[in-house]
């Protein structure tokens, strides 16, 4: 059996190869929400990855699109992309782009990166399966700062009033929004909008498992947010927090304290 902290820090090892070789991408935004999209992909996703558009597939949007070396390294660890594909990450020829792009991609649901927008698209998707009576599920991620996107909230009022029980959203809580806007309550921001809403360490994969087993995902019903305190750049100290970090490509000895600290 895999140990799963140790399977989540050979996928970290793997984000920071992916970020060193392709001399592009965002490690701390990454490594901030590793843990739970490798928990929804091995614990609560219903998915074939030979076949991406099966019928019956829970969806999953990664509306937080700069982070999507997680998601990437998750599809690899799935069989939706080849070891080829990794290999080219940022590269000339390659599918796997600073962003998801869903018409390469296989398993991407959807085209993220202009902040504020995955959420409206989910909710595209969740109302559609409920006209037609489908009982996938539906999952999207967004970051904090993102949901200081008006057009998060619009959508939020959407989805609260067309009764999307399919919808459930997970917000990376890495309190990057509070560097700039430091009065930001989140949780009480969605209830304010009707949601159910829960508040969890998104590092701790026994405590998110729990809530998401108990969300009831009606057709009809009242849309979920689960709120995920997370630490930008968690599992290597100098890469956490909100410094020089967001966006830099580790030089050679920085390469290998990174990975001294994940050994």
């Amino acid at each position: 059996m895999i140990d799963n902290k140790i399977l989540n820090k050979d996928l970290r090892k793997k984000i920071v190869d992916m970020v060193i070789a392709g001399k592009d991408g965002h490690i701390p935004s990454a490594f901030s929400i590793i843990d739970i999209i490798t928990l929804l992909y091995r614990n609560v996703l219903k998915f074939d990855a030979k076949t991406p558009e099966w019928l019956h597939r829970d969806y999953f949007i990664l509306s937080k699109g700069h982070g999507c070396l997680a998601l990437y390294v998750n599809l690899h660890r799935h069989g939706f992309i080849t070891d080829r594909d990794i290999e080219m990450f940022c590269k000339q020829g390659g599918i796997l782009g600073e962003h998801p792009d869903r018409t390469k991609v296989p398993g991407a649901e959807a085209s993220t990166g202009s902040l504020g927008h995955g959420l409206s698209f989910a909710i595209g998707i969740a109302l559609g399966l409920k006209i037609q009576g489908l009982n996938n599920r539906m999952f999207v991620l967004l970051g904090d700062g993102e949901c200081q996107e008006g057009t998060v909230w619009e959508a939020a009022n959407v989805a609260r009033n067309r009764r999307l029980g399919n919808l459930c959203a997970i917000i990376d809580w890495n309190q990057s929004a509070m560097q700039l806007l430091p009065v930001d309550d989140m949780p009480k921001k969605w209830e304010a909008f009707g949601w159910n809403v829960h508040v969890v360490n998104g590092h701790d994969e026994e405590e998110m498992l729990d809530v998401i087993q108990k969300i009831e995902f009606n057709k009809d019903g009242i849309p979920t947010v689960i709120v995920a305190k997370t630490i930008k750049g968690k599992g290597v100290s100098m890469l956490e927090g909100h410094g020089i970090w967001h966006h830099r490509i580790p030089n050679e000895q920085e390469y290998k304290l990174i990975m001294e600290a994940l050994s």
